[in-house]
């Protein structure tokens, strides 16, 4: 039974670069969408034959014109939500063992967040989403790759007070997309200013006040 393969990237891993077009409308990402021939974080290792075909195919599908949207944080399915929607991707090509894509971000609400946290400077990273089969020892094969969205630098959780850590946990996909945008923006004044509002609104709606 083919199983659902998650990887996420951390910015570093990325090396994401940001970027506009010549007329400075659009603000596009591109660098390291998935990597191959190496054991990744969750243990399991994209052999080059498996990184290369899955590129190839879902490149085919964006110049037959089909729209490869990603989202705003990490799904745990391959279901694409609408209301998540941060960006479409608009190239992804090999080089090497990896999958270089660029990707041009929405001016959806979630791609707005993103645009306003890279342009106060916080690095984001990428998060597959395929699927495939996995051996015992880690091997993927079968793979097909769903889409890349965009995730926040992980922090530790126990840096947030524990009633409000709690209740986010307990909340859902919002819950989870707000406590990842809260650790993106621990230390810029700028993008906390930009989703205060938004992040009071949820806690009021938890019973909290101010």
């Amino acid at each position: 039974m083919m199983q659902t393969l998650i990887e996420k990237m951390s910015p570093s891993q990325a090396a994401l670069v940001a970027e506009r077009d010549n007329e400075g409308k659009d603000l596009y990402m591109k660098g390291i969408f998935i990597q191959g021939e190496k054991q990744n974080h969750n243990g399991r290792v994209y052999p080059l034959n498996e990184i290369s075909k899955a590129v190839k195919t879902l490149q085919e599908k964006i110049e037959g014109g089909y729209s490869v949207l990603g989202e705003a944080d990490h799904p745990d399915d391959l279901n694409i939500n609408l209301d998540r929607v941060s960006h479409v991707i608009e190239n992804i090509q090999m080089n090497g063992s990896d999958g270089i894509g660029k990707l041009k971000l929405l001016p959806t609400p979630m791609g707005n967040i993103c645009t306003t946290l890279i342009e106060s400077g916080v690095k984001l990273g990428v998060s597959s989403r395929g699927s495939g089969n996995v051996t015992e020892s880690g091997k993927v094969s079968d793979f097909e790759i769903v889409t890349v969205d965009i995730v926040a630098n992980p922090s530790a959780p126990e840096a947030y007070p524990d009633p409000i850590y709690e209740q986010l946990m307990n909340h859902g996909r919002k819950g989870n997309v707000l406590m990842d945008v809260a650790r993106a923006t621990e230390h810029d004044k700028k993008a906390q200013k930009y989703l205060k509002e938004e992040i009071l609104r949820f806690i009021n709606d938890l019973g909290y006040r101010r």
